[in-house]
């Protein structure tokens, strides 16, 4: 028999109708007689947030996500009260609330429809745990694409896929594969030429279907926590992902040895292999500025320990490694081994800073240590604690950088693989259980890591990576996509994993270059390294469970690509390090996927392969063995192959050939991209010019370059120089005008320009208003002029 009352209770719950509001400055309230209610804030013309409670009140609001430095405002908003529904306007977008039931719905200001709800936010009360299993639904246009949701290892349109975020230890995942390591619940939507973003702003476990289930409904949910959402209006998905990134944070800068080349394996010891392999890479000449130290470092892999067997004397080790230009990364897990004797254990037992269980002992779990008990890090004074623990690893040892890993956090042995979902969290002053708190610890283990090294390398800037995080983790560290394997299908899937990372607002990531799992062929590997040298984040990470994974472990012809591509990066560095200072500043990604690039050409909504890197470089990586060459889309505009200087006219799909030694790669006409000399690590090199490669264009285009002292704060005091070129290119003259930023002065003296494609012959050339002798022939030989880097304006005159 089935009485009244579980009636009442069984089954998808909705709001009922509204009975009253409240307008408090930047928020409107919408009261059901359900009680339920609508909190609707508008932060910016362009993002609103939609807050729900189905109890009649509101829990306090904390998130991790969100970057309180960031300050909002609207310029215009308006509330007015129709018949049926209320509506709020902004200067960018109108959103309708209905009456009856709190559906909404978002047009822009000229009423085209950009997103409405379907069934709208409803719940069912969750009877094990307490509280609300909270759901939300809206309808998906015909043609609708969606994009975003940071680490999957799936096709870059996730029209129909259903996925899941719960941060999970997947060793040797398949593409497809379902949860990974990282948590965004950021999605953008594009239709009719029109783009938005929703953040569902939960921690707990949290799913998203793109019209799989029903093919014309968007549902995301919760097993636990709020509904609460923002909405984020482009009409570019480009000013989209920008809202996003600011909304949930920027890095700061990392030093510029960070954009170089990583060496890593799971490990390097003693510290003779560790030496022979970096004395390896100078004797080859293949660029390298990190070498990084695993779990074997340790002693019996207790963390901030040596194994003095394996590395006598650390800081001695350290300091010669540095001489040759190597900075030198260690690994730190989580876990603590439970050891009377470890001083890390007994400190966090004394102060009680473990987590534990609903009954009171502490997590216990098995980690690569054995037994451990797991810091707090959702607690303050832990963190704090933990940052302080980096003193002797940084201060004193002079370690570069910090490697958080296995932090979803991952335990052996258990069905799970991960902690029981009643340990306790201290939430910063909001205790819950691990169900909240599972996908934000590996971000609060990243911020503690963070503050610490920071703190110990001033006046330096600090380096760390991790495996697991939620969104706004990127306010602290970078990251990489975790133990992929050694296939061809795995390099696809880091190439979409990395573009899906860098519009989700976490764009410092790279794979494990040649696959963490199982063995490389060397084709493999070097088609590895080509693409990898175009990620934010270019390190080699194999598993010390197969073959070597170094650069000679392969033929002669395998070294050769590498270190051809890797002093590409190297020469590429003041263009990379320009993508990330755009990337802080500006929220713009590093990498751009072709439908970022150019949204309103539907052939770049499918797109996977290709990407431009910064703002000026289109790549296209091979991903098949035995190919001479590939099909790619090339963009609409004009491009030059960077092999051979060929023109190229985009919006169309082309072969491409292609040598083993090489990729597609092509620079869009009228850009100016800066060159450093080859150097084997950052700083090795003096040099009294900057190479900049100028590709013709008929018209204008603008380029940037920003540099520093490559390391420090001064940058933050005004010492940068950010130079912004403008081109012009006509039928027998082209113009390049620099203007100049900062108070910066860069150590050379001149730039060495390289002018390709001109389609005249040069016969005058003027600096700032005067002309300039020069010896014609040479000039038509080579194509280039080297100038005084103190000029406003240059005219290149032909005939």
């Amino acid at each position: 028999m089935i009485v009244n009352t579980q009636l009442e209770y069984k089954g998808d719950l909705y709001p009922s109708k509204i009975v009253s509001y409240e307008h408090e400055g930047d928020s409107i309230f919408f009261n059901t007689d359900n009680k339920v209610i609508l909190k609707v804030t508008i932060l910016r013309d362009s993002l609103i947030r939609f807050r729900f409670t189905t109890k009649g009140y509101f829990s306090n609001d904390f998130s991790y996500a969100i970057d309180k430095s960031q300050l909002h405002g609207y310029n215009f908003l308006e509330l007015t009260e129709e018949e049926t529904y209320f509506q709020i306007r902004t200067s960018k977008v109108k959103c309708k609330i209905q009456k009856t039931d709190l559906r909404l719905s978002i047009y822009d200001l000229n009423d085209f429809l950009i997103l409405e709800d379907e069934l709208g936010f409803h719940w069912e009360e969750s009877y094990e745990y307490g509280g609300n299993i909270v759901k939300m639904s809206k309808s998906s246009k015909d043609g609708e694409c969606f994009y975003g949701l940071g680490d999957k290892a799936t096709q870059m349109n996730l029209k129909g896929k259903r996925v899941e975020n719960f941060a999970t230890d997947q060793y040797a995942y398949q593409k497809d594969q379902e949860p990974l390591y990282k948590v965004v619940p950021f999605y953008i939507g594009l239709h009719n030429k029109q783009s938005y973003g929703i953040f569902f702003d939960n921690t707990f476990r949290t799913f998203f279907d793109f019209c799989q289930e029903r093919r014309n409904v968007t549902s995301f949910w919760a097993e636990g926590g709020e509904m609460n959402y923002y909405f984020v209006y482009g009409p570019q998905m480009q000013d989209v992902v920008t809202t996003y990134t600011d909304l949930t944070g920027k890095p700061e800068l990392p030093p510029l040895w960070v954009l170089g080349y990583h060496q890593c394996k799971w490990s390097y010891y003693p510290e003779s292999k560790v030496k022979e392999i970096t004395s390896k890479f100078r004797e080859l000449k293949i660029p390298c500025d990190a070498i990084y130290l695993d779990i074997d470092y340790m002693e019996g892999f207790r963390c901030f320990t040596w194994n003095k067997n394996y590395f006598p004397d650390p800081k001695k080790m350290v300091t010669e490694l540095a001489e040759d230009g190597f900075k030198t990364v260690v690994i730190i897990d989580p876990g603590i081994k439970i050891d009377k004797d470890y001083w890390v254990y007994k400190e966090g037992l004394e102060k009680d800073y473990f987590c534990k269980r609903a009954d009171g002992p502490y997590m216990k779990g098995k980690v690569w240590p054995g037994e451990c008990n797991f810091p707090d890090y959702t607690n303050p004074v832990v963190r704090e604690w933990w940052a302080g623990l980096f003193k002797e690893l940084i201060s004193d040892i002079g370690v570069k950088g910090v490697w958080n890993d296995m932090n979803e956090p991952a335990v052996m042995e258990v069905p799970n693989k991960t902690f029981p979902m009643d340990v306790r969290h201290d939430y910063d002053g909001n205790p819950c259980s691990h169900r909240k708190a599972h996908n934000i610890y590996g971000t609060q283990m990243a911020r503690a890591t963070y503050h610490g090294v920071k703190r110990f390398a001033y006046p330096k800037r600090p380096f760390v990576i991790t495996r697991s995080a939620y969104s706004g983790a990127q306010r602290y560290t970078s990251s990489w996509t975790g133990d992929n394997v050694a296939t061809w299908e795995h390099l696809w899937i880091a190439n979409i994993q990395v573009q899906r990372m860098c519009i989700s607002g976490m764009g410092f990531t790279g794979s494990d270059i040649g696959g963490f799992a199982e063995q490389p062929t060397g084709e493999l590997y070097a088609r590895w390294i080509q693409l990898g040298v175009f990620h934010p984040f270019c390190r080699t990470h194999s598993s010390g469970d197969h073959g070597n994974q170094e650069p000679w472990a392969f033929d002669e012809e395998v070294i050769n690509i590498t270190r051809k591509f890797v002093s590409l990066r190297y020469q590429l560095l003041p263009y990379l390090y320009t993508m990330f200072w755009q990337y802080i500043e500006e929220g713009i990604p590093m990498l751009k996927p072709l439908v970022y690039y150019d949204q309103d050409d539907t052939q770049t909504h499918y797109r996977n392969d290709e990407f431009i890197f910064g703002n000026h470089i289109l790549v296209c990586p091979i991903l098949e063995p035995n190919a001479i060459g590939r099909r790619m889309y090339i963009p609409r505009g004009e491009w030059y192959n960077y092999w051979t200087n060929e023109f190229a006219t985009g919006g169309r799909e082309v072969w491409v050939d292609s040598k083993f030694d090489e990729i597609p790669v092509f620079v869009k006409a009228g850009s100016v991209i800066p060159k450093y000399p080859v150097q084997q690590y950052v700083g090795e090199l003096e040099f009294d010019e900057l190479v900049l490669d100028y590709y013709f264009k008929m018209g204008k285009e603008k380029s940037e370059v920003y540099e520093d002292a490559q390391d420090g704060y001064d940058y933050k005091k005004g010492r940068f120089s950010f130079l912004s070129f403008r081109t012009v290119g006509k039928e027998k003259e082209v113009i390049i005008q620099l203007y100049k930023e900062g108070k910066y002065e860069t150590p050379y003296t001149k730039y060495k320009i390289n002018f390709i494609g001109l389609p005249f012959k040069v016969t005058e050339i003027e600096i700032d208003n005067e002309k300039i002798e020069f010896n014609a022939a040479d000039f038509e030989s080579n194509h280039f002029l080297i100038v005084e880097k103190e000029f406003n304006e240059l005219h290149i005159i032909g005939e």
